[in-house]
């Protein structure tokens, strides 16, 4: 990866305000450099140098690198995150919680159902389930189901500037469904926040959701910095895989999906991103920066070995992403597991032991380090797509 360099950086406006004990996002002075410009690599961008040719060497560096990395989610592939908004205010009551959020003179109203086990000691961690969660429930954790369709619908390309993010936004927003559905996710919390009778510990909650919704989940890991656990499921492309390791599998004859033809079916991403969907080398970020986004908090991402969604190209991207990890001196907060033989997001056994000692770790205060996972059907050599080395961050 190659930058043209300046000095010179632009504010950026802050993301929703960060738990006091989860916060590893930085705003101050971080922003996309002025006179940014990329040059066209078919290898994975480097997340060690920054777009003014600044290389990382230090984890104090890392904060202000991660929000320029948002940034250029936001600019390229993401559309805008809005920050919080004017007012947010919620009531709960029978295991539902209700919000508003007003922004502009206009307001939206929305509902969440919380689950409270039967185990474990009030208030307690949970889960929020984008659509629904589809892995295992957990002892003594919660779980809460959010209405990303509600949010901003997925139903076909033209769906994008639909759902109650757009009413409140407008229908020209530059958001994805995606980035929607992880604002969406940031305003529960608020509410979550402010509504201590739903006994939920908004310090231990964690994100999931499979397939599409699963990109979903990834994407509000990396955006929302109050989330302690994400737990995306066979993502796939747009998700877990890279869009460049795609593109390569792809080429070699795989059957499997590509930004190309993502673009074509879905509203996930930003109108911004249509532009790159079939020069992916010519963007300035991939998916193995999402990993970025979220360290040094808990990451277990959870695939299957079907072709659509690329096992080479998750595998080798997320082997990529746990290199950030290492080079913060975290590797244990990273998880990876791929094994097939089974359906689209039914969950194999095989992974549960791992999911448990991940939820165990970040949700319920377990203090074992044995969550470093990096397991997979498919042999990748990741080096084979990157021309750069990852320091050991002092």
């Amino acid at each position: 990866m190659k930058y043209l360099s300046s000095i010179l950086l632009l504010a950026i406006p802050a993301l929703a305000a960060p738990s006091p004990t989860i916060t590893e996002r930085q705003d101050a002075g971080c922003g996309i450099a002025s006179g940014f410009s990329y040059q066209t690599d078919a290898k994975l961008p480097d997340p060690f140098t920054s777009t003014n040719g600044t290389k990382i060497t230090t984890k104090a560096q890392w904060p202000c690198r991660a929000e320029e990395i948002s940034q250029l989610f936001q600019k390229y592939e993401l559309g805008t995150l809005p920050p919080k908004p004017s007012s947010v205010t919620a009531t709960y009551s029978a295991g539902s919680i209700k919000v508003t959020v007003s922004d502009g003179g206009k307001s939206i109203t929305f509902s969440a159902k919380i689950t409270t086990p039967s185990s474990g000691k009030a208030p307690y961690p949970a889960i929020i389930g984008i659509g629904g969660v589809s892995i295992p429930s957990q002892a003594g954790v919660a779980s809460i189901t959010f209405d990303n369709d509600g949010m901003a619908a997925q139903a076909s390309k033209s769906s994008h500037g639909t759902g109650l993010f757009f009413n409140l936004y407008g229908s020209s927003a530059t958001a994805g469904a995606t980035t929607a559905w992880a604002w969406g996710v940031s305003r529960l919390i608020d509410a979550l926040e402010m509504t201590p009778t739903a006994n939920i510990d908004t310090t231990k909650l964690g994100v999931s959701g499979c397939s599409r919704n699963g990109k979903g989940a990834f994407i509000a890991g990396a955006l929302e910095p109050r989330i302690a656990l994400t737990i995306p499921q066979e993502s796939g492309s747009g998700g877990a895989a890279c869009w460049r390791i795609s593109d390569a599998q792809k080429a070699a004859g795989k059957n499997i999906q590509t930004a190309g033809e993502i673009v074509g079916e879905n509203a996930w991403f930003s109108p911004n991103f249509n532009a790159y969907s079939t020069k992916t080398s010519d963007l300035p970020v991939d998916h193995h920066m999402l990993a970025g986004l979220i360290v040094p908090r808990g990451l277990f991402v959870i695939e299957n070995d079907i072709d659509w969604l690329g096992p080479v190209s998750t595998t080798g991207c997320q082997q990529v992403g746990q290199m950030i990890y290492k080079a913060m001196g975290v590797p244990e907060n990273f998880g990876f597991s791929l094994v097939g033989g089974h359906s689209h997001c039914a969950f194999p056994s095989a992974q549960a032991s791992d999911l448990s000692a991940a939820v165990s770790k970040f949700l319920l205060g377990g203090t074992g380090s044995a969550t470093e996972v990096s397991k997979s059907s498919v042999t990748v050599d990741p080096t084979t797509y990157i021309d750069w080395t990852a320091p050991v961050l002092t």
